[in-house]
């Protein structure tokens, strides 16, 4: 079989990691078209041996985009297009339908209540997403709750799979090398008590609630927020009127699996934390939560509908906060208190193994080439004949 990936891009973010992991597990021939951003991700998949085409998309409406993603499908013959984020969702499924392949499946990774990928989710954004969303076989959600919220939009119940996200649960295991190792990299003290916080620095992730959180906890604290976005400015804003910018160290984008890139990756960095936490008050997944839980972290989080889907004694340390930074610096505080517990992973982690979704995914994948799109019917004469 041979599978063709749509993307919008390839930066360091959750989807698109998401992806290179899933790539290693799927038994299949795939390539992958990034529209835009060949970033770090776009290396490491190249370093898999997976081949990586740049569309060069500009911006969101270029038309001529559509035609080359067309071409691109046609000379691949591929059987089977699985398309990612919601540009490439769009693009994707007309350009497959366009180069005459017809079982296409599509990911919807980051569907909120109020917003989509960052954006608010209008009437419009709705309207052409249900519109896209016919020309495909099935619509992968990455959890229960994306599943019922696609259900709520309109797209039709028999044309919804649930595939969560994986992890790779042996790299996220707890490691103590790792662990000195990357406090050392960082500057961090051996006995600081180190609160970590993994995504996209963008407002919707409430990072400013850890950064108030640490006004009230003691000077041994520290918080580590890995990734890259818009808000860091204020962020740092934010540290410096709390007073606690000496400890706050912002680590940036950071792989998930080696790309080449310096530095520790994302395993390393959870060894290096004491307690992880997610203010982020709206989320699909939360990715990044069940790999602290891999890591053996304690959590506390806001929303994360991978473990609100299962039962709480899966997860036993993870604690549901509302999203306020008192609250935050009391359960931290807690936690603190409480001295290093063993690090296992629990329950929860183990039931999103990855090797567990790639062969979900393979079912939807079986599915729709067992049932493709029906091709468009010709208009049938009219008249006399």
């Amino acid at each position: 079989m041979r599978v063709l990936h749509i993307i919008t891009g390839l930066g360091v973010g959750g989807a698109e990691q998401q992806l290179r992991l899933l790539l290693r597990h799927l038994p299949v021939e795939c390539e992958v078209v990034t529209l835009t951003n060949p970033g770090p991700v776009a290396d490491g998949l190249a370093a898999d041996g997976v081949r990586v085409t740049h569309l060069g998309m500009a911006g969101n409406r270029d038309p001529a985009a559509l035609p080359r993603l067309a071409r691109i499908v046609r000379r691949g013959r591929y059987d089977l297009v699985h398309t990612h984020l919601y540009r490439a969702c769009l693009y994707g499924r007309i350009a497959a339908r366009l180069a005459g392949v017809r079982a296409v499946v599509a990911t919807e990774h980051s569907l909120g209540d109020t917003q989509m990928e960052g954006r608010p989710l209008t009437a419009g954004v709705r309207a052409l997403y249900l519109l896209g969303e016919r020309l495909g076989r099935s619509t992968v959600a990455v959890s229960p709750t994306v599943a019922s919220r696609l259900a709520r939009w309109g797209v039709p119940e028999p044309r919804i799979a649930v595939v969560p996200n994986g992890i790779d649960l042996t790299r996220f295991a707890f490691d103590p090398a790792a662990r000195h190792r990357t406090r050392s990299e960082l500057g961090l003290p051996e006995d600081a008590f180190v609160v970590g916080g993994i995504g996209r620095l963008a407002p919707g992730k409430r990072f400013d609630v850890l950064v108030r959180a640490f006004a009230e906890l003691p000077a041994d604290c520290r918080l580590l927020l890995v990734g890259g976005g818009p808000q860091e400015p204020s962020l740092r804003r934010c540290a410096r009127q709390a007073g606690v910018a000496d400890r706050v160290l912002f680590a940036g984008e950071r792989p998930y699996l080696p790309d080449g890139s310096p530095g520790p990756d994302l395993p390393a960095l959870a060894s290096a934390m004491d307690v992880f936490a997610s203010p982020s008050p709206e989320e699909a997944f939360g990715l990044a939560v069940v790999e602290a839980l891999a890591a053996g972290l304690p959590v506390r989080y806001t929303s994360c509908p991978a473990l609100q889907d299962l039962p709480p004694r899966s997860a036993p340390d993870a604690v549901r906060l509302p999203c306020d930074a008192g609250a935050y610096a009391r359960a931290l505080a807690g936690v603190r208190a409480a001295g290093p517990g063993p690090r296992t992973t629990p329950e929860a982690a183990r039931h999103y193994c990855i090797t567990r979704s790639a062969a979900r995914l393979m079912d939807v994948y079986a599915a729709a080439l067992a049932h493709p799109v029906p091709k468009p019917r010709s208009p049938e004469k009219v008249g006399p004949s």
